[in-house]
């Protein structure tokens, strides 16, 4: 049962992690009901970030990445880039959708989230600059929901919601694989303009053999199928994608709301990248691998129209250095 549970998902920032290791200012976010939608009108609030004692390996990995990007022409180059760029995050609340959403605000790239309850966000995400940070309320099973305000200025999209392979308390309220995995999914496919960029969608391991043990017992109740299904509705959607599949998902664990636990996961010593195709990797893959894996892609133009499969494995692995993991996509094809 363990691999089923690659289609889960449960991170966030800390102050100093986001500010180059000063203590980040006091900002405001705004949550955003769009005009057209029969809900309150949007309301601003005071967000708080809790502390953290221990910054995972990765982000300061990533943060001395930055600092030596931040001279010369690279730099130049990388803030140019950053600032070019809005990216809607859907399951942000989520363990990968939240080291995701944590990735981009230390890169200083936009950030708009869509959440059904946008409470939640208040206490995973301090307080942003609603410049670079703002949050939509919207649920993707409600196709009716999905305002074309939400997309206005989203050049990118990533899409890491998810729930349990198997009947729990998180599938009460209609959140079961189908209505959340193919229904959400094609909702928000189906909303989507089509100038995005690029759309990077995190998927699942054993996909294509949910018929096979022991895909079939982690597919009892579908979650294998209608992830498929949700992979070829994108790729026949005409919008550029990029198809994640990890295998079981690892760090922290699978729905918390304590963003010092999550912050605190880490890989240990499997870090090292392993990528494949055709469905045939089984293992397991970080939460920081897997977040990574999502913004690296958005840049990297050959892994556009391109599924991968990824495990991680003792070893220091590719960080967030983007050469090195153009060298991991690239191996793969």
């Amino acid at each position: 049962m363990a691999m089923a549970m690659a289609c889960l998902n449960p991170l966030a920032l800390s102050p100093r992690q986001a500010y180059g290791g000063r203590a980040a200012p006091r900002r405001c976010c705004s949550v955003v009901v769009p005009t057209s939608s029969a809900r309150a009108a949007a309301g601003r609030c005071r967000w708080r970030l809790a502390a953290v004692a221990e910054e995972p390996q990765a982000v300061r990995q990533q943060e001395q990445q930055q600092r030596t990007e931040g001279s010369g022409e690279a730099g130049a180059e990388a803030a140019a880039d950053a600032s070019s760029k809005l990216v809607l995050v859907v399951g942000g609340t989520g363990g990968v959708g939240q080291l995701v959403v944590a990735s981009l605000l230390s890169r200083n790239i936009k950030t708009r989230l869509l959440l059904r309850d946008p409470a939640k966000a208040v206490t995973l995400f301090g307080e942003q600059d609603e410049s670079v940070f703002q949050a939509y309320k919207a649920d993707t099973r409600n196709a009716a929901e999905l305002d074309p305000e939400i997309f206005e200025g989203v050049t990118h999209v990533i899409c890491t919601t998810g729930t349990t392979a198997f009947p729990s308390k998180r599938w009460d309220g209609d959140n079961t694989p189908e209505r959340v995995d193919w229904d959400g999914t094609r909702n928000l496919v189906s909303a989507m303009p089509r100038t995005i960029k690029r759309l990077v969608l995190v998927s699942s391991i054993g996909v294509t053999k949910y018929n096979e043990l022991p895909w079939s017992i982690m597919n009892l109740f579908g979650v294998l199928k209608y992830k498929k299904m949700a992979e070829d509705f994108v790729q026949n959607s005409g919008i550029p994608f990029t198809i994640i599949r990890p295998g079981r998902l690892t760090d922290g664990p699978y729905t918390s709301y304590d963003l010092n636990t999550l912050l605190q996961a880490t890989a240990g010593e499997r870090r090292a990248v392993v990528m494949g195709e055709g469905d045939k990797l089984v293992g397991e893959a970080s939460r920081l691998v897997v977040a990574e894996a999502c913004i690296q892609a958005l840049d990297i133009e050959f892994t556009e129209g391109q599924i991968y499969e990824i495990n991680s494995v003792k070893g220091e692995g590719p960080g967030s250095d983007p050469e090195k993991w153009k060298e991991l996509f690239r191996a793969v094809q």
